[in-house]
């Protein structure tokens, strides 16, 4: 930057910006205090120019600034305003899954419960009397197209020691095919 004096308090100065820009040397004069004010006002259009569209010409006047900058504003307000509503949303469905969280791990204790209480029951009927009945019964297993035997005692269905080949009805059209 250089500089030239041009008499009466007033200097020349090169700069970046403009090239024949004057400033005052006394700074109690008010017509250069206006000026450097106007100078000051000018460079921070310059910059708001700059912040809100980088490519932009610097010879854009003031009125398209501020309007831009208006539009800019209003627009981060819009969506200030959408990122509130969004996280709001957000922080309730955290409230609603914590609690399903807290609901389904107590549901999980209580079928952990239920099933130590159905073991020791079950432990405590293999415990029973062994000579009721016999722990496996052997099915008599006859031929293909023959009924199988299962025994019995008396009215005491014995269906839960049928093998589960047996049960298996899958083939029975093939097997016997349906009278017409």
């Amino acid at each position: 930057m250089s500089t030239v004096s041009l008499g009466q308090g007033f200097v020349k100065e090169s700069t970046k910006k403009r090239a024949s820009t004057y400033s005052c040397t006394k700074m109690g004069n008010k017509a250069c205090r206006e000026k450097l004010r106007r100078e000051r006002l000018n460079d921070s259009f310059l910059d708001l120019s700059s912040v809100l569209e980088p490519g932009r010409t610097d010879k854009t006047d003031k009125l398209m600034i501020l309007s831009d900058a208006v539009r800019v504003l209003n627009q981060l307000r819009s969506e200030a305003k959408e990122f509130k509503v969004e996280n709001e949303r957000l922080e309730e469905e955290i409230v609603s899954l914590k609690a399903e969280k807290n609901d389904l791990h107590e549901e999980k204790l209580m079928l952990k419960a239920e099933k130590e209480r159905i073991e020791q029951h079950l432990k405590a009927m293999s415990v029973a009397n062994p000579g009721f009945v016999p722990p496996h019964l052997a099915a008599y297993h006859a031929g293909v197209n023959k009924m199988t035997f299962f025994p019995d005692y008396g009215m005491i269905p014995m269906l839960h020691y049928i093998p589960p080949s047996a049960c298996d009805t899958s083939g029975d059209q093939e097997l016997r095919p349906p009278a017409a």
